[in-house]
């Protein structure tokens, strides 16, 4: 075999192996079966697994793939303005295994989605109703940002940290969609200041440039919540 052959024969391998790979990548892995309807009973028990254990599927029923959590407005009275309802793994059995999962999301005049992420999958917005600014900031601290109005679609990569913001004063509503059964949601203020044990508040004002007084007293705004 010469070498060119043997490159080629190289590159063909990094190929196939790239092609196969795909669907790893995804938010979630791929299903082995029709459906795997989440038996929530099971994790009363020592197994654990990465998801949630099958119902036999003669213990399955139409239910299991119906929701109508999405349905009634989220409460946005609090201090953010904003109420996210979720319909995923944890409230519709039936998505178990099959990647998706949607979120319905109620604003208030003026309200916020504040920064967070979502580690386990890309998020797409529709905007049902009202208008908002909104944006993502890349790994490299780049915003990407603008207006999405009534009827529109905004999509925010897996992972980097995005917001919503409510731009007018009359009450917007958005579903967002998700690549993952369980895309999970990650504050930035939260997680900063609001951890079980808390992070240290020397790390916090060293890393913000902030007095120690400064975070504590940002810290009794966040109660644990871990």
């Amino acid at each position: 075999m010469t070498s060119s052959q043997l490159l080629a024969g190289v590159f063909t391998a990094c190929a196939v192996f790239l092609a196969l790979s795909v669907p790893l990548l995804a938010g979630d892995p791929d299903m082995l079966q029709d459906f795997c309807v989440a038996d929530y009973k099971s994790l009363k028990g020592p197994l654990r697994l990465n998801g949630f254990p099958c119902k036999r599927p003669e213990n399955a029923t139409a239910d299991d793939f119906f929701s109508n959590v999405l349905a009634k407005p989220g409460n946005t009275n609090n201090p953010v303005g904003s109420a996210v309802t979720a319909a995923n793994v944890e409230n519709v059995p039936g998505l178990n295994t099959l990647g998706v999962s949607m979120s319905r999301i109620d604003y208030a005049p003026w309200g916020i989605n504040p920064p967070h992420t979502h580690p386990r999958a890309t998020e797409i917005i529709f905007m049902l109703e009202g208008s908002l600014d909104v944006g993502f900031v890349t790994t490299g601290g780049y915003l990407y940002g603008r207006t999405v109005c009534k009827g529109e679609i905004f999509v925010f990569p897996r992972g980097l940290l995005h917001f919503q913001k409510n731009n007018g004063g009359a009450p917007a509503v958005a579903i967002s969609a998700f690549n993952s059964q369980l895309p999970g949601t990650q504050s930035l203020a939260l997680a900063l200041f609001g951890a079980s044990p808390p992070v240290p508040t020397d790390v916090l004002a060293r890393a913000l440039q902030i007095d120690g007084g400064v975070v504590e007293t940002i810290k009794s705004k966040f109660p644990a919540n871990y």
